[in-house]
């Protein structure tokens, strides 16, 4: 394996409840010419089929190993970074990258030895907010602003060539400043925080309006190390043992 097969192997695609399997195929054919081959499949309406198979042509071996999750937070896991694609810009994530900005970053964690992850969203309605409130920024490639829908395997195509040519480019990509938690120990954190502050009546589950949004979009401007994550889930921990003994 080459160093830049090794790079790219860090870095998954992750497609989200994909609704037609050829566009599965197709979107492994992307990948494969691009030398990326760890496929996500997040609740797809048909997998394995035929018509993947037939899409995929020579990269039938990218389907043999795609691994089908239950959820985006099962897709994400083991991974430090995740950055959502959209064709418009979003509110709930204030950082927004190109293509060729996206790749410095997914392929400086890949050199560190962790792995990152490129979220495609729904071939009609692409990534829900919530779904995007699971990545830390969100790509978008900066398309004709009279036709901007890109094909869900050409979205891939784009991101992954971008990526490729990048890592061929042989720069020496710098350690990353921080250990950054994985993405599963950032969900739970944020499970907690929630019923914590239900539990406090800061936040009232009936009507919480924006305020988890907000808090998310706060934590990921700052990249949230694993030590910080710790000592976060430590201060909800006490401040719950100590709500419960004013309680007793």
């Amino acid at each position: 394996m080459s160093s830049v097969d090794r790079l790219l192997s860090a870095i998954r695609v992750v497609l989200v409840r994909p609704s037609h399997p050829g566009n599965i195929g197709a979107a492994a054919r992307a990948m494969k010419t691009m030398g990326l081959g760890r496929l996500y499949l997040v609740n797809p309406a048909r997998f394995p089929d035929p018509q993947a198979d037939a899409m995929a042509s020579g990269a039938t071996d990218v389907l043999a190993s795609a691994r089908v999750c239950g959820s985006l937070a099962e897709a994400l896991s083991g991974a430090v970074l995740a950055f959502g694609t959209s064709t418009r810009r979003r509110e709930l994530l204030a950082r927004w990258r190109t293509p060729e900005q996206a790749a410095p970053e997914l392929l400086t964690e890949a050199g560190a030895g962790r792995e990152a992850a490129l979220v495609f969203g729904n071939e009609t309605y692409g990534l829900s907010n919530a779904e995007l409130e699971s990545c830390q920024a969100l790509v978008t490639v900066p398309a004709s602003a009279d036709y901007s829908s890109l094909n869900l395997a050409a979205a891939v195509q784009v991101l992954g060539y971008e990526l490729r040519r990048q890592a061929l480019a042989g720069a020496a990509w710098p350690q990353p400043q921080i250990e950054a938690a994985d993405l599963a120990e950032v969900e739970r954190f944020y499970r907690d925080l929630e019923e914590r502050l239900a539990a406090v009546g800061f936040l009232d589950p009936a009507s919480p309006k924006r305020l988890m949004p907000k808090l998310r979009r706060l934590f990921a401007r700052t990249r949230l190390a694993r030590e910080e994550i710790n000592i976060l889930r430590g201060i909800l921990g006490a401040a719950t043992a100590r709500g419960r003994d004013k309680i007793d």
